[in-house]
């Protein structure tokens, strides 16, 4: 059995030595753990749309939100800290690889916890009709394009690359308009961001799939589950909110 992981991960992707191995030795332990992952990352955009709502429609907005002197909304002091705790939380997750299960699930909670506190601007901002509509609309094109991943034979490699140059561009003209706030550029960022995420979906629905390979049996598959929904969570959230810049609705 150790013979035929060793001939199955060290195979090129798309061979037909990869493709029986998977097959006959693996299909059943995959199928269980993209099960785990999508499991992680549903319940992790319920968490943060739990949290959102009662944040948007309770007095907890008042601890995050404040208007400003021009009538626009702003972050209060904690509001900067629940906007700045996702990307510390998703580091801590990445960097600290001695952390428990327990201790990384529970980071991964914080992480969509947090960031549903950010989603409650969305609502503010947006009608909920609009919001709606283009949840869903974000949720038929995330399972297309995640679909697409985990049966696309060819690598996508090559795809990802190209997506995070797109990204760090996008990145980039987003601090640029800060300052111009300029209509254009920031309908420009939004369908970059659309196509981004796009690829991105895809191209880490694969490379999760072709981590089992690697991790099977290894007693990291917990690990790797979790780490596998944070970058598919961080697709869809993303995947949406340019979606919603684009089609939603402002109140």
């Amino acid at each position: 059995m150790a013979d035929l992981d060793r001939r199955a991960s060290s195979a090129p992707y798309g061979t037909a030595a990869w493709g029986q191995a998977a097959a006959a030795d693996i299909d059943v332990g995959l199928r269980q753990y993209m099960l785990r992952v999508y499991n992680y990352m549903a319940s992790g955009l319920l968490l943060s749309g739990i949290v959102a709502v009662v944040v948007a429609n309770t007095s907890l907005a008042g601890l995050f939100f404040q208007t400003t002197a021009t009538g626009r909304l702003g972050y209060t002091g904690l509001g900067f800290v629940a906007m700045l705790a996702p990307l510390g939380i998703i580091l801590a997750m990445s960097f600290m690889r001695n952390l428990s299960i327990t201790a990384l699930s529970g980071l991964y909670w914080a992480l969509v916890s947090t960031m549903g506190v950010g989603f409650a601007v969305l609502l503010q901002v947006y009608t909920g009709t609009s919001v709606a509509r283009v949840f869903f609309i974000t949720a038929a094109a995330f399972g297309g394009l995640s679909l697409y991943g985990y049966t696309a034979k060819r690598s996508l490699s090559g795809m990802a690359s190209f997506m995070i140059m797109g990204l760090i561009g996008i990145l980039i003209a987003s601090v640029v308009n800060i300052f111009v706030a300029s209509s254009m550029m920031s309908f420009i960022i939004s369908v970059g961001g659309v196509i981004v995420f796009a690829g991105l979906t895809a191209y880490d629905t694969q490379n999760i799939k072709n981590q089992y390979l690697d991790i099977r049996g290894s007693g990291l598959e917990d690990r790797t589950a979790i780490m596998g929904a944070v970058s598919l969570y961080l697709n869809f959230v993303n995947l949406f909110q340019f979606l919603l810049s684009l089609l939603g609705n402002r109140e």
